[in-house]
C-alpha cells in the first residue's frame, strides 16, 4: 500500500496562488437597538432584553437607529469610503432560528459607504487592501447548544435560544479580493483585520472585542494554479481572534491544496474554525445573492444622508492609529523594527496606557514583549487577555526602578498579579518579596560567602574583580534572591581590598 505524503504550507505556495476576502461583523457600541429602544448591554440574563418589535410581534413596526447610522457613516470615511447620497434596507430571508421574524433586516444592492481602502503594514511593507462595501444590518440571536461534547448543534440533546443579541446594530464591512499576497496571504488577512480593529476602536463606536463577539470576521479562501481563474472559495465563519484569523487562511490554504492536488474540487461552502486543532471543517453549503430572495423593506423609509452632515462627520474624524503608532514612535525613541514588533504583538494600546499610567516606554515595553508575550503565546491567547493590566505593568516596573524589586523577584509578583492575587506592591509586601539593600543585613551573607569560598576571595584579593560574580550568586542564593546586587558587590570588594 502506497502512502501519499500530505503537502505543507510551502508546497501549497508553491503550486497555487491564494485569494482571500474578509467580512468582518462588528456590533456597535449604541445604548440602544438598530430597530427598537431595547438596551445593548453584553452579559444580560437571557430574553430580558426584548420587546415586540425585536420579537417580531403583529403589528410592531421598526424605527432607524440614528446614531447607528451616523457611527455607520464614520467608519465608512475613516475607510477611505464613498457615502451614499441615498440608499435603503431590504430583507434578507432566510431560516434563522434565532431571529423572531425569520429574516433579517440588512442592506444589498444599495449600502450606505461603498469603494473604499485600508493600508495595512506586513513586515515593513504597505500593502492596501480594498473595500468593496460598508453595511448596516441587524445582529441575530444567540443559540446555546447543550448537551453534546462540542457546543455545535451535532451531537447537542437540546438547543437554548437567547434573542437579547437579536436587533443590535452591526455593521459589515466586506473587502474586494485580496490578490497577489502569496505566502504572505495569512498575515495580510491578520494585518488588516488587527488595523481594522484599531480603526473602528480609535471612533470609540464599538469595543471591537472579539472574545465577546462585538467583532467576528468570516474569511474567504480560494486556490488556483498560475495562470489559471479563481478557484471556488469556502468562507470560515466567525473566526473570533487576530490569530485564528491567520492561522484559518493558513489551514484552508492547505486543505484545499491536498484536495486540489489529489484531483478533487472543492465546494463553495461556510467552514467552521477549530481552535484546538487550528483545523476548519465543513458547515453548510454557502448561498448565493438569489437564495436570500432580498426585496426592498417595506417598514422603512430610505436614507438619505446630507452631504453637509458627513462633511462634518468627516472634519472631526479622530488621528488615524497608523498617524498615531508613528507619532508614539518618535516619541519613544524607537527603531522600525521595534515598532513593528510592538505591532506585530498586539502592544501598541497596552504599552501606551502603561505609559499613561506612569512609567516608560521601555520598562512597559520589557514586560508586554517579554515575560507577557512569552506567556500569551504558552497560553494561546492574545495579549489583551492577560489577566493583568496596564497599570499593573506601570506600578510593577516602578517597584524595579525603585529598587525595591530586581527583575527575578519582579517575575515571582508578576505570576501573583496574573493568579489574581492583587496589585504588585500588595503582593510583594504580602509575600515579603522587596529587595534586601540595607548594608547591616547584608554583611553576615557577604562574610558567610566569603569564608565559604576562600579561593575565589584570594582572586579578588589579587584584583580578578570579575570573580565576584560567585560570591554575589553565593550571596543571592543566601537571601532567597532579594539581595541587590549592586550594594552585594560593593561590601565584597570593600571586604576583599
Amino acid at each position: 500500500m502506497t502512502t501519499v505524503a500530505m503537502l505543507t504550507y510551502d508546497d501549497a505556495i508553491e503550486r497555487f496562488e491564494p485569494v482571500i476576502g474578509l467580512e468582518t461583523h462588528v456590533e456597535l457600541g449604541t445604548a440602544t437597538k438598530m430597530f427598537c429602544g431595547c438596551p445593548t448591554e453584553f452579559g444580560a440574563e437571557p430574553n430580558t432584553q426584548v420587546c415586540p418589535v425585536c420579537l417580531a410581534l403583529p403589528g410592531a413596526l421598526p424605527v432607524a437607529n440614528k446614531a447607528a447610522i451616523e457611527a455607520t457613516i464614520r467608519i465608512g470615511l475613516a475607510l477611505n469610503c464613498s457615502i451614499a447620497t441615498w440608499c435603503r434596507f431590504a430583507r434578507k430571508n432566510y431560516f434563522y432560528p434565532d431571529m423572531p421574524k425569520n429574516f433579517q433586516i440588512s442592506q444589498y444592492d444599495e449600502p450606505l459607504c461603498v469603494d473604499g481602502w485600508l493600508d495595512v503594514d506586513v513586515d515593513g511593507e504597505i500593502v492596501r487592501v480594498e473595500i468593496e462595501r460598508v453595511h448596516l444590518e441587524e445582529d441575530t440571536g444567540k443559540t446555546l447548544h447543550v448537551g453534546g461534547a462540542t457546543g455545535r448543534i451535532h451531537g447537542a440533546t437540546e438547543s437554548l435560544v437567547d434573542y437579547n443579541r437579536a436587533g443590535i446594530p452591526l455593521v459589515e464591512i466586506v473587502t474586494k479580493p485580496v490578490v497577489g499576497t502569496g505566502a504572505r496571504a495569512p498575515q495580510v488577512a491578520k494585518a488588516y483585520v488587527t488595523e481594522l480593529r484599531d480603526v473602528i476602536r480609535s471612533l470609540g463606536v464599538s469595543d471591537v472585542r472579539m472574545e465577546q463577539g462585538s467583532m467576528r470576521c468570516d474569511v474567504n479562501t480560494s486556490l488556483s494554479r498560475p495562470g489559471e481563474p479563481w478557484g471556488t472559495r469556502t468562507e470560515t465563519k466567525n473566526v473570533n481572534s487576530l490569530r485564528s484569523v491567520e492561522r484559518a487562511v493558513r489551514s484552508e490554504i492547505i486543505r484545499q491544496a491536498n484536495v486540489l492536488d489529489a484531483g478533487g474540487k472543492i465546494t463553495q461552502e461556510t467552514r467552521h474554525f477549530h481552535e484546538d486543532t487550528g483545523e476548519t471543517t465543513s458547515g453548510r453549503s454557502k448561498e448565493t445573492a438569489t437564495d436570500y430572495r432580498y426585496f426592498p423593506e417595506p417598514d422603512l423609509v430610505p436614507l438619505a444622508p446630507d452631504p453637509a452632515w458627513v462633511a462634518e462627520l468627516k472634519a472631526a474624524l479622530p488621528e488615524p492609529p497608523r498617524a498615531h503608532r508613528k507619532r508614539l514612535q518618535e516619541a519613544w525613541g524607537l527603531a522600525d523594527a521595534e515598532m513593528q514588533a510592538i505591532v506585530n504583538a498586539g502592544a501598541v494600546e497596552l504599552i501606551e496606557a502603561a505609559v499613561a499610567a506612569g512609567t516608560s516606554a521601555d520598562g512597559a515595553r520589557k514586560w508586554w514583549l517579554g515575560e507577557l508575550a512569552r506567556r500569551a503565546n504558552e497560553a494561546g491567547v492574545e495579549l489583551s487577555a492577560m489577566s493583568v493590566t496596564p497599570a499593573q505593568v506601570a506600578q510593577l516596573q516602578g517597584l524595579v526602578d525603585e529598587g525595591k524589586l530586581n527583575d527575578k523577584l519582579a517575575r515571582t509578583v508578576l505570576e501573583g498579579v496574573l493568579a489574581g492575587e492583587g496589585d504588585p506592591a500588595a503582593i510583594m509586601a504580602a509575600r515579603g518579596l522587596e529587595v534586601v539593600s540595607d548594608t547591616g543585613a547584608l554583611e553576615k551573607a557577604v562574610d558567610e560567602a566569603i569564608a565559604a569560598n576562600p579561593a575565589i576571595a584570594d582572586k579578588i584579593r589579587s584584583g580578578k574583580v570579575e570573580a565576584a560574580g560567585v560570591l554575589i550568586g553565593a550571596v543571592m542564593k543566601a537571601t532567597r534572591g532579594q539581595a541587590d546586587a549592586k550594594t552585594v558587590r560593593e561590601l565584597i570588594i570593600f571586604r576583599l581590598s
